[in-house]
């Protein structure tokens, strides 16, 4: 296979992993790649090695609301035209947006231009701009059988794909789920919003455990740095093996070591526990757009693979319940695990290149 595909994707990383994981199928395919991105959707380290990139224009009325629409406006039409400029140039096959406002731009140039465009929706809630250009494009690719704020007139753009993630989450599907392990790992894991609750709950929750469960618990917890040494004193006081950073370079490597994660309910996140097949419990953070992230727990849940915990009903003894339902009974466990399993897409990135380069022989 032969062309070249737009990659249009920013902010966060919950927008720029499943690009850059697209962006290594159609390598491997024998395809081109440009990304096109903000500022932050620069600064993922590991994402998007060797592929060309061009930052265009964009912004967000985000907490100014009105007061912005002029500037965002302005930003949003100079993003097009940069857009469309490049666009000439390189002649793409498609351009394919992956939500978020930086995706705005770039998607406004290649329909203005008369290249076919699709988009993809990593959350079980159709983001406000992916609403937006959802009547526009030639295909809508979700991760989700069911996709909130979707228009029913557009169900036959509909095309549900997973959300894709990286090899390494997909190698941990291969490791054995042992319910019945004489020691069992739990794994808190905050994302990159919101991690200060789990910071203070979760090792308060550990330490009211029964001493039976906790002798035979350890815990790999990523969390602030300000906060490191007061959680790990509160698991050493529980007398529960800890290991507390603020980063983990090897996540997919703890996520398969883990027998229970503790954490948001993030798009990529949720994504990652289903194809790996690990229990959760899930606080979804109540600032998400649209609480999407309670959207995205509960698909999980449905599934019996996770317990959602609202935030305001997040506490020390709440948790240590559900923990303690799970680590005092290894058949639910695994039966958790199993359901976690069932919903995941390890082939998701293939499904979307297929939907792509379909989308740009469309042309």
């Amino acid at each position: 296979m032969s062309g070249l595909y737009v990659l249009a994707a920013g902010g966060t990383g919950g927008h720029m992993v499943p690009a850059h994981v697209l962006a290594e199928e159609l390598r491997a395919r024998g395809a081109d790649v440009h990304l096109v991105t903000d500022a932050r959707g620069l600064r993922f380290p590991g994402l998007f090695e060797g592929v060309p990139r061009t930052l265009v224009s964009a912004a967000s009325t985000g907490r100014s609301g009105l007061l912005s629409a002029p500037a965002v406006a302005r930003a949003v039409l100079q993003g097009r035209g940069q857009a469309r400029a490049l666009y000439r140039k390189l002649r793409p096959r498609a351009v394919i947006g992956f939500g978020g406002y930086p995706s705005l731009p770039s998607l406004l140039g290649g329909l203005a231009n008369g290249t076919p465009c699709l988009i993809h929706e990593q959350n079980a809630v159709l983001g406000r701009t992916n609403r937006f250009l959802s009547s526009r494009v030639g295909a809508i690719a979700t991760s989700y059988a069911h996709v909130a704020r979707l228009a029913p007139g557009l169900a036959g753009k509909v095309h549900m794909t997973g959300n894709p993630v990286r090899a390494e989450v997909i190698a941990t599907r291969a490791v054995p789920f042992d319910a019945d392990a004489a020691s069992l790992r739990l794994l808190v894991t905050g994302g990159s919003q919101g991690a200060a609750i789990l910071n203070t709950i979760v090792p308060a929750a550990v330490a009211l455990l029964p001493e039976a469960l906790r002798a035979r618990l350890s815990v790999v917890h990523q969390g602030r740095d300000e906060d490191a040494v007061m959680v790990a004193e509160t698991y050493r006081k529980a007398g529960v093996v800890a290991e507390v950073r603020a980063y983990f370079g090897d996540l997919p490597r703890e996520m398969a070591a883990a027998h229970i994660v503790v954490a948001r309910a993030g798009a990529s996140t949720v994504a990652e526990l289903a194809v790996a097949g690990r229990p959760a419990i899930l606080i979804p953070l109540p600032i998400a757009t649209d609480d999407h992230q309670t959207a995205n727990a509960e698909a999980l849940a449905s599934a019996g693979g996770a317990v959602v915990i609202p935030q305001p009903r997040f506490t020390a003894e709440g948790l240590a319940a559900a923990l303690t339902d799970w680590l005092a009974d290894p058949k639910a466990l695994a039966a958790a695990a199993a359901g976690a399993r069932s919903v995941g897409i390890p082939d998701a990135a293939a499904r979307l290149a297929d939907l792509v380069i379909a989308t740009g022989q469309q042309s």
